[in-house]
This record gives C-alpha cells, structure tokens and sequence, in this order.
C-alpha cells in the first residue's frame, strides 16, 4: 500500500465525512487494501462523458463527497469566468441508484454558492437537461447519470452555456479547481431555497415541440400511423417521453414492452441497460415477434441513445448498428430536405472521426459538406456551436448509438431520435421499401460499408498502465502491415501529424489533441484505437468496404467483410 493512498483514505475518517461513510473507509483499511487502492489512488477525471465511475466511498468513486467537492469547483469556475454576471444552472437525473440524491447535493451547493438553479422535479432524459439550458439560458447544466453503463456505476456530466457538453479548456479548468479542494471542508452544502427552482411539465412541452418541428414527412405517418412499433426505455428516462413524442408525431400503434417500462436503478431484467447489445433487446425482440412489429427501439436509462432492430431480407429481426442507424438517418433526412428545396448550399452534416466513412459519402452525393469531429458528441455540438449563423446543421451521428436531428438541443438526443426513425420508416414503405432494404439501397450506391467495435477492458491502476503501453507501442513502432495488407497513411491526433506512407509525406492535423491513433490500409480498410474516455477499456474501430453492385450478392459480400475484419483483428493480436 503506497502511503500517499492510505493518507488520502483517512482524510475521509474526519468529522466532516458522516458516519457510515467513515465506517466503510475503515474497514477498507482493516480488510480490504486492494478495494482502498482502487478507491483512493486518483481523482476521478473528466473523459468524453464527464465524470463518470463505481458509486461507493473514496475519491475515485462516485457518492455525495464526489459530487459536492466537484460541484464546489465548478462553481468556483463560474465566479471566475463570469465574473459580474448573473448565472444560473439546470440539473437533470436519470434513474439509477442514488441520481436523485446527487442531483439535490449539487443544487443545494450551487445555490450557496449563489448560483440560480433549475432542478427537475423528477427523471429526464439527457437531451431534455441540454435543452433546458438553453430554454432558460442558463451558463451550465448537469445530468447525474452513467449513460449505458452497468448498475454500479453512475456519473455527473457538465454542461456549457450553449447547451453541449463541456471541452476544453472548461473542462481542465474545471478540474483544476476541484483539485484545490483537499476536502469536504472546502464545500460550500449550506444550501439557500429561494435560489432553487423545480421545473417538470412546462418544459416536457417545449421540448417536445421542438422535436415535432423536425418532422419531415407528416404524410407517410399520416398513411402509416398504424405501423406497429415496439419501444422499452430499458427501466430509464424513456419511459414518459419517447412514446409522448411518437403520439405527438401520430404513431398510433406504440407497444411497449411493459417489464422494463417501471424506472429502475437495478435494471433487472437486463444484464446491463446498453442498447448497443443484444442481451437488453431481449424481450422488445420477443414482443416484436408476436406482434409481428415493424419497427423495435429501445433507449439507454438517460435516453440519449437508442438502438433499433428491423426486419432483413429473410423476415427475421435483425440489429442494425451506429453506423447503419446514422446511415439511415442521413440518408433520409438529407432526401427529405432536397425533396422539400430546402438546401441552399448552406448545410452541413457532422459525424466523429470514428464514425462510417459512408455518412461522409452520402453528404457529398446531396453537395451538403460533413464535417470531422474528435470522438464524443461533445465535439458535435461544439461544431455546430461554431457554424451557427453561418451554415444550418441537419444531422449529427456517432457509431456508439447517439444522433441529433436538428440542433434545437446540443447533444444526441435519442427521444427525436426515435421519432424520426419512425417516420424514415413509414416514408419507406411509402416507397414500397422496408427500412432493411433502404439501407442495402444506400450501400448499391454509396458502397458497402462495414464495421465493428473490438474492445479490451483493462481495469485499476495496472489496467490504465496496460493501455498506456499498448498506445505508446503502436507509436514506437506502428504496424507495416496488417491483415496482410499495406499501412499507408497513419493519423496520430495525440503528435497531430498525418503520416502518408507511401509519399513520405507529414501534414498538419487540424483537430485539438486526442489519444487516438488511426491506420488506413492499401486495401480501403481502417484501424482506430483510443483509450476509452468513460470506462477501463481501450477500444478498435475496425472498418471495411466493398463494392455492391446488386441486392442478390448482398449475403456473400457482407460475409467477405465478416471474415476481413476477423482477419484484421487476428493479425492485429488483439
């Protein structure tokens, strides 16, 4: 045990800690030193998702001493930066253990420091948190939540004034300050009342609204409205709003899978509430059967994202990934906005560096320019925070599940989210399509783009050790080939230097620094490699591609992919 981390577990046996916490540091000391490590060796940090961790006792995991010590710094940050100015926040939380509780420690410490709080009378989705911010214009916002993460976990994601999560250098500076606070004792938690205002329905209304007014095909859902649609919030924020914005939309035929429509920090009918899997499907896929369904979607507990599933060429449901559903997305609004003349010249689309090539592709082919972001949709809206004035922003989407039709908030927001995947869908069958064979159409003309996440979870202090070296080694000597076929060009976002291999030729990377590495191969393939942000894991974004010239080779050229991107992850050892 390094004696720096048992110095730090005994700041918390002081008075200014409560007694049960002081009991559970304690015994972490008396019978459990490898658990007082992992809770004590760090600070939590802020990654592409906020803060974000296990719930329990000591500095790196989440509780009330976490949030109120960081809630103390990010006020101290808002003296500063706006200095002589009134401010104010919006709090939101999801449904997990804890969230509420959180949510009242963060307020109650922001109100003594003076600072006018707009605290949600119950759960919200995320999306609804970012637009709240801009609705009452406040100069931040916070969300208590763990997005998709197991029940163990929750978290506190910080907002700026525009409504898009924080990025630098709001984000270091903040934390800066939460570093200057030793202990509880530095908190202001005395809170003052009549700074403290509880929202609810008036603002589901506008938000709601405002999602309606992306809509783009009020006559499909019109023909269609009876189209029978599958939705579960997977026990989250969901519950209320999603099937509330699919009536407002006029989807008449919602079932909802109602074991996992009840809030529940415990997800209990799932092994965890990621829609990214198929294990948290499970019952909606079940549902979707019997009903003989066109559409399943299900949202993460805070409802920023949403995964779907549709039936294939054979009848049978299949899910459909982030980089399909944004293809989709993409695909159908930009049509729409053509369809309607309403692009000017002046759009623009956003997608992040992780992300399907084949978003950028569809762009190009409506003559809408998609812009590159780092990875995490903070950097989306921050794009879209720049462009404003200058360009119209139409869609955002990432591979991890989160898109954005229209910027009226600015962070994906998976309530519209479903409510325009729902109208895609009734749209296409308006053509006489499912939405299954829209997306083969899109791959006919754009080409056939596959991807997959590979991910190694390296937990504790030896796991972040592990990853460091793993990163450094690809720096120190990065792969001639792989899959046996040539690395051409590497992108290091860390050096910010592009590599062309075959030219010898280095360029400038115009994006801020970022611990990602990216390989492109003589074959069309691509490697990205980053350390996770949010979780103990360093993930591999492997894509491929191929021609499809006719839907009937469309089985044997997506096992040609299946099997290159196995290939690459044998040859990358992994």
């Amino acid at each position: 045990m390094k004696k720096d981390i048992l110095k730090r577990a005994q700041v918390w046996l002081s008075g200014e800690y409560d007694q049960t916490t002081r009991m559970k540091v304690q015994d972490l000391i008396d019978n459990n030193l490898l658990e007082l490590e992992d809770s004590f060796y760090r600070d939590l940090e802020f990654g592409t998702g906020g803060l974000r961790g296990i719930m329990g006792v000591g500095t790196n995991r989440i509780n009330e001493y976490t949030i109120a010590m960081t809630t103390q710094g990010l006020a101290n940050y808002l003296r500063q930066y706006f200095e002589g100015e009134e401010i104010a926040a919006a709090i939101a939380y999801d449904s997990r253990h804890n969230s509420e509780l959180f949510s009242e420690v963060a307020a109650n410490v922001l109100s003594a420091n003076g600072i006018k709080v707009y605290l949600f009378d119950k759960l919200r989705p995320t999306p609804e948190l970012s637009f709240a911010i801009r609705h009452f214009k406040c100069k931040t916002g916070i969300v208590i939540t763990a997005s998709h993460n197991p029940s163990e976990y929750n978290g506190y994601k910080v907002y700026w004034e525009d409504g898009g999560q924080i990025i630098a250098p709001h984000d270091k500076n903040i934390i800066a300050e939460v570093k200057k606070i030793k202990n509880i004792a530095h908190v202001k938690r005395t809170p003052c009342p009549e700074l403290i205002q509880v929202i609810g329905a008036e603002v589901d209304k506008e938000y709601i609204f405002n999602i309606k007014q992306q809509s783009l095909s009020h006559e499909a859902i019109a023909k269609r409205r009876d189209m029978k649609i599958v939705y579960s919030p997977l026990h989250g924020t969901g519950t209320k709003l999603v099937p509330l914005a699919l009536t407002d939309f006029g989807f008449a035929n919602i079932l909802l899978v109602e074991e996992q429509m009840q809030p529940d920090g415990a997800f209990p009918t799932v092994k965890s509430p990621n829609p990214e899997e198929k294990e948290a499907l499970t019952m909606a896929l079940e549902k979707a059967k019997k009903v003989d369904a066109e559409l399943i979607m299900a949202t993460d507990p805070d409802a920023d994202r949403v995964g779907i599933a549709i039936k294939n060429l054979n009848g049978e449901f299949a899910l459909i990934d982030g980089n399909q559903t944004s293809a989709l997305l993409f695909y159908y609004m930009l049509n729409r906005w053509q369809e309607s003349g309403k692009i000017t010249g002046r759009e623009f689309t956003v997608k992040t560096i992780v992300t399907s090539e084949l978003l950028s592709k569809i762009s190009d082919a409506f003559h809408v320019p998609c812009y590159e972001t780092l990875t995490g949709f903070k950097y989306i809206a921050d794009m879209i925070h720049r462009k404003e004035g200058k360009r119209q922003f139409i869609v955002g989407g990432e591979e991890s599940y989160g898109y954005l039709p229209g910027d009226y908030v600015r962070d994906k927001d998976a309530v519209a989210s479903c409510c325009i995947l729902a109208e895609a869908t009734a749209w296409a069958k308006e053509q006489g399509k499912s939405l299954y064979e829209l997306l083969i159409e899109i791959y006919l003309q754009f080409g056939f783009y596959k991807e997959r996440l590979y991910s190694l979870v390296r937990k504790g202090i030896k796991g972040e050790e592990e990853i460091a070296a793993v990163m450094e080694g690809y720096r120190r000597n990065p792969p001639k080939t792989i899959n046996n076929s040539q690395v051409v060009k590497i992108k290091d976002y860390l050096s910010g230097q592009e590599r062309d291999l075959i030219n010898d030729a280095t360029n400038s990377l115009e994006f801020a620094k970022s611990d990602v590495l990216q390989f492109f191969l003589k074959d069309g393939s691509m490697i990205s490699v980053r350390p996770s942000g949010t979780e103990p894991k360093i993930k591999y974004y492997l894509s491929v591609a191929e021609t499809l010239e006719d839907i009937s080779d469309f089985h044997h050229k997506n096992k040609i992919l299946e099997d290159r991107i196995d290939k690459i992850i044998s040859s990358l050892e992994i």
